[in-house]
């Protein structure tokens, strides 16, 4: 059974860690006026490792400049704390001369993913889109993707991978525009084998992985909105979504030799749809095509 996270109040898991950061650091330095305690003052970022999701941090670097410790003490006290509450959703380390490095761990990851694929970013308005968003040339290649993703989630129904509700079934623009919120199982999608790591074995499930926290953590960051080419972060979602598609097979032989497998695949699908609908309708003001 996958533990309740605090996930849920921080879709960006980049938010998450800024807000563990300041509380870490009032602290360590016994509740001291920091101007750098606020999240936009934090330097903060992804590394781009292909099989792991980790950010690294130099405000220990920046605060030794004007406190009277080291930057690797200050760097150890963060990471103690941190440690020390949260160490079942974070690996922490230390590296010279005073970077802080947190790897999210596997079953951290599980529910963050599963927690996105649930809630998605419908906002339940979908008879409306209609009239206020227009298709778009430019974008097709994303529209076309988020196509690809809502048929792939048909096709799992139907092989039953996962279910739908019943009721109006029959109508097809029910199944196509509330896809999300009909499907009801699996409640708990299978991301974690026994050992509890998750049970992807290709690079492109992993690179798809990043790429969805990425985006995320820019959705969610409220000092990025109008830097963002968002544009272009939708187009990188769905070249990257389509490479995870053609190397990673969910039906077939994968369906039935390794029906978790194909589940947790099928759910990186869920997710990435959810996203991607987001961005088209919400970023972009185009139209989130269910079929092309």
């Amino acid at each position: 059974m996958q533990r309740k996270l605090s996930v849920s109040k921080y879709a960006s898991i980049k938010q998450l860690i800024y807000s563990k950061l300041t509380t870490a650091l009032s602290i360590y330095i016994n509740y001291k006026t920091i101007k750098c305690t606020k999240n936009k003052n934090i330097p903060l970022s992804q590394d781009r490792k292909k099989r792991k999701i980790i950010y690294i941090s130099g405000i220990a670097l920046r605060l030794e400049k004007s406190e009277k410790y080291s930057a690797m003490e200050i760097a150890s006290g963060i990471v103690s704390h941190i440690s020390a509450n949260y160490d079942k959703d974070f690996t922490i380390q230390v590296t010279s001369p005073g970077w802080i490095h947190l790897e999210v761990t596997h079953p951290f990851l599980a529910t963050w993913l599963q927690s996105l694929a649930q809630r998605g970013w419908e906002d339940e308005k979908d008879e409306e889109v209609g009239e206020n968003i227009t298709y778009s040339s430019s974008l097709f290649a994303v529209q076309y993707t988020h196509a690809r993703c809502c048929s792939l989630l048909r096709l799992a129904v139907n092989e039953g991978l996962m279910k739908q509700r019943k009721s109006n079934l029959d109508d097809c623009n029910y199944t196509k525009q509330r896809l999300l919120s009909s499907i009801v199982s699996p409640n708990s999608i299978p991301w974690l084998n026994s050992d509890e790591k998750l049970r992807f074995n290709h690079p492109a499930s992993y690179l798809l992985i990043n790429e969805l926290v990425r985006v995320v953590d820019r959705l969610e960051d409220p000092n990025l909105d109008d830097s963002v080419n968002w544009e272009k972060a939708a187009l990188d979602l769905s070249r990257v979504f389509e490479t995870f598609w053609c190397q990673c097979q969910i039906f077939g032989e994968v369906k039935t030799a390794s029906p978790e497998l194909a589940q947790a695949r099928i759910g990186l699908v869920l997710a990435t749809q959810s996203v991607l609908k987001f961005l088209l309708e919400e970023k972009l003001g185009v139209f989130a095509l269910c079929e092309v």
